[in-house]
């Protein structure tokens, strides 16, 4: 539009001066006219059409010579690699060098160029982000957190993008607690962004942090960040990390950390502290803690609902509050099992602690016949001592140690007396 305008206005111009000049042009033709101009030393006289030619020449050659000077700028800014009309494709270039240089680890001239084009582009993210990292790989956690800086001073809207790099490298340079505060910090400016929760919830998985990862779990369900089987594989490690780290925060006081450990159990939803893995787990903590008595009734209580291999074998470590009634439970189970090496191996455990000699041996013989557990090969190596055969005693023993891992049993071993 503007052309049109100028256009049209030059031609109107022209228009008006031929009409003056068809108006005026013959009288003046017929008078040559006279120009004298006298300045100080300076003196010019000519006609009135010779000065009028002098004008115009003078006109032409200003008119020429900004032509010049505007062609000259232009052609400087085509030798200029790094010219407004060139950079553009010099920035792309540069772009591609760095990211194929980044991709193949070489860090120092992919760092170069990043951080050229980083300086030149209208969108530096990306190649800010490459760039901190190269100077990561060198070891320049300086500059690779200055070039992050420089990249939210740029774009401050991409601060999530920015913090989650920003994060990584942190972790990757053991500053787990730093990285923990940068994600902690963006997951309360932006709850709902399903990337800070993920990378959030590995950290705490990675740092063992269960009261973390306990805490974000609700959040993690109703984002959908996770699928089903995977949440909830995550939330069953999670209460089985915290079940287990509560008698060390406690450490040296049994009673507190068997107060802590029975609430953290309660804390847990009905569902779940029907679970075996979470019942063994806890039952466990129980033994070591030396609450053996609660932890026999909670097992007792949960196989006679499922029955489960790993809470069997668990059983028959515990010493509950009536031995006798331990062992009656664990033989009623064995009408429904018959075959079970786990149960069977249960039974004459709990038949050593009631001082069933026979009955144990029996029991454990059953089982090694199902299974030749390392475990079960122990305890009627031990009972074998105690009955004087030293020789199946020691059998029993290398066989353990042979399934325990070979290199371990050797013909020289024998059982001292």
């Amino acid at each position: 539009m503007k052309r049109r305008y100028r256009v049209g206005l030059i031609t109107l111009l022209i228009v008006a001066v031929v009409a003056a000049l068809l108006w005026f042009g013959a009288p003046l033709l017929q008078h040559k006219g006279y120009v004298l101009i006298a300045l100080k030393g300076f003196r010019y006289e000519s006609s009135l059409w010779a000065f009028v030619g002098l004008i115009l020449v003078l006109w032409l050659l200003v008119y020429l010579l900004r032509r010049g000077l505007r062609l000259l700028v232009v052609s400087g800014g085509m030798l200029n690699p790094w010219s407004r009309l060139h950079r553009l494709r010099r920035v792309r270039l540069a772009a591609k060098q760095g990211f194929l240089e980044l991709a193949e680890g070489r860090w120092h001239s992919a760092l170069r160029h990043l951080k050229r084009a980083a300086h030149h582009d209208d969108q530096p993210l990306p190649f800010f982000l490459g760039a901190a990292q190269a100077a990561h790989e060198l070891q320049q956690y300086e500059e690779s957190d200055a070039l992050l800086e420089q990249a939210l001073k740029q774009q401050p809207e991409a601060e999530v993008a920015i913090a989650l790099q920003h994060a990584q490298l942190q972790s990757q340079r053991g500053q787990a607690a730093a990285a923990q505060e940068t994600l902690q910090l963006m997951h309360a400016r932006h709850p709902q962004q399903p990337l800070v929760m993920r990378q959030l919830q590995q950290l705490y998985w990675q740092n063992s942090d269960w009261s973390g990862l306990l805490g974000l779990l609700p959040q993690l369900r109703k984002a959908n960040v996770l699928g089903s089987a995977q949440f909830n594989e995550l939330q069953r490690q999670a209460w089985l990390g915290r079940l287990q780290e509560v008698s060390k925060a406690t450490a040296g006081d049994n009673s507190a950390s068997l107060s802590a450990l029975q609430q953290v159990w309660q804390s847990l939803a009905s569902a779940q502290r029907q679970e075996p893995a979470l019942l063994a787990a806890y039952a466990e903590q129980l033994r070591l803690l030396g609450a053996e008595a609660e932890a026999e009734e909670l097992l007792r209580q949960a196989l006679k609902q499922n029955y489960d291999v790993a809470l069997v074998r668990l059983y028959g470590l515990l010493h509950g509050r009536d031995s006798g009634k331990q062992l009656q439970s664990a033989e009623a189970w064995l009408k429904q099992h018959p075959e079970d090496p786990s149960l069977l191996l249960t039974l004459g455990r709990l038949c050593l602690h009631n001082q069933l000699w026979g009955k144990a041996r029996d029991y454990l013989e059953a089982s090694l016949a199902f299974d030749r557990h390392p475990e079960t090969c122990a305890e009627l190596a031990g009972l074998m001592v105690q009955q004087g055969d030293l020789n199946r005693s020691n059998s029993l023993y290398q066989e353990g140690l042979r399934l325990l891992d070979p290199r371990l049993s050797q013909p020289s071993v024998a059982v001292l007396t």
